[in-house]
């Protein structure tokens, strides 16, 4: 009997595994512009659609540790950035997610997206566009731990 439910976790986990995003997990985002930090994303998975929400922000000193939307519009117009869920949208095909927003919380600008994962699953490429990819601009997001 106990081979027989340790068989059964074992297959659960091995699904479950199968089953989940491999871009789900804690990101740090880079400026594309500058190449410095900004921020740790958390995305996440939920009735196939992929999430983002800002875990933690990297200030420059004398910037506001505790920034809120102020350029925003809607719901997210005075919403604090940390904490916020702003991208949301995407649907999965193989390593990549289309269909997706994300909000740029500096400018309360919402762009379409779509995000690509890296073959080694180390880097995930974030492109925010207006129209079509082609008028955009990409950042390089890295794993972390």
């Amino acid at each position: 009997m106990t081979r027989i439910a340790f068989a059964c976790a074992l297959v659960g986990v091995a699904l479950n595994a199968v089953a989940q995003s491999p871009a789900v997990g804690l990101w740090k985002t880079i400026d594309d512009k500058t190449g410095k930090p900004l921020s740790i994303v958390r995305l996440a998975e939920t009735d196939g659609e992929l999430t983002g929400t800002i875990e933690q922000i990297f200030t420059a000193p004398g910037e506001d540790p505790d920034p809120k939307c102020e350029h925003c519009e809607g719901k997210f117009k005075g919403q604090r950035v940390l904490g916020m869920t702003f991208m949301w949208g995407f649907k999965r095909n193989g390593d990549a997610y289309g269909s997706g927003k994300i909000l740029d919380p500096e400018e309360g600008r919402v762009y379409s997206c779509r995000v690509e994962l890296s073959a080694d699953g180390d880097k995930l490429n974030v492109r925010g566009y207006v129209g079509i990819p082609l008028f955009g601009r990409t950042q390089v997001w890295l794993r972390q731990p």
